[in-house]
This record gives structure tokens, C-alpha cells and sequence, in this order.
């Protein structure tokens, strides 16, 4: 029988873990992502979400607009691996495809080929069309 000594020796803290990370990466300076508020006053108000697929959307709205792209003005993602994009976020494959889905339900997004996405910049044609963003004559 393991007594409680032995498991507590072993175990580590979360936040311990994350003031290691904090201190090796002191010098790094944190990056900064350009989001519409209209993300945070009207899609996460009037559509119901999940967490994952906010965390997919983010990927991609970041992937998209806030990270150099040749594809920016057309509102295209580059080829991207899904595996790669679950390994990131820390969801399992199966997840990062059901929401895919259910974003290209909402129309925030759309599949040009696998892991290419067209995401638009204002997450709606109304709200794409209200602010004046175009892209290209390129319309799915």
C-alpha cells in the first residue's frame, strides 16, 4: 500500500510549473492579437459557442489576421495540419474536427481545401458588409 508521503513527494504543482515557464521565458516579451471587440459584444452574446470552438475560431481569426499571411486580404489561412492545430490547442483530433464543422454552420468560416480555411475578419457577411471589408471579389 502506498502511504501519503510517497505521493505527495511526487507531486508538482501547477503553478509552480507555470512560474518555471514564466521565469525561462522572462525576457520574451508577449505577443498581442488584434481582435474585434465585435467578437466579444456580439459573437460570444447571441452564439452559443463551445469553449472549443472558441479556441478554434481564435486559431484561425489569428492564423488569418493577426499573423503574417500572403493570403491576409483574401481572409485565407495557409495550409495548416490539423494534427498540428490539436497538438497546439490541446484538443484531440476529433474535437478540432466537429468544431470545424459547426463554425462552417455558423458561416464564421469556410473550406477552401483541408487546412485551408477562409475566416472572415468581422466573423459575419452583415458584420463584413456593415464595416466595409471586402475581399477581393472572393466570395464562398
Amino acid at each position: 500500500m502506498v502511504d501519503l508521503h510517497s505521493i505527495l513527494a511526487d507531486h508538482r504543482s501547477k503553478s509552480a510549473d507555470e512560474s518555471a515557464k514564466l521565469s525561462d521565458s522572462h525576457n520574451a516579451n508577449p505577443t498581442i492579437s488584434k481582435i474585434p471587440d465585435i467578437f466579444f459584444d456580439q459573437i460570444l452574446t447571441h452564439f452559443k459557442l463551445t469553449r472549443v470552438e472558441i479556441m478554434v475560431l481564435m486559431y484561425l481569426y489569428r492564423r488569418v489576421w493577426c499573423r503574417p499571411n500572403l493570403y491576409k486580404e483574401h481572409g485565407i489561412s495557409q495550409l495548416m495540419s490539423h494534427t498540428e492545430m490539436a497538438k497546439h490547442l490541446g484538443i484531440n483530433l476529433e474535437d478540432i474536427y466537429q468544431s470545424l464543422r459547426s463554425l462552417e454552420e455558423y458561416n464564421f468560416i469556410s473550406t477552401i481545401r483541408s487546412g485551408q480555411y477562409f475566416v472572415r475578419k468581422y466573423f459575419t457577411k452583415d458584420f463584413d458588409e456593415h464595416f466595409g471589408q471586402t475581399y477581393d471579389d472572393f466570395e464562398i
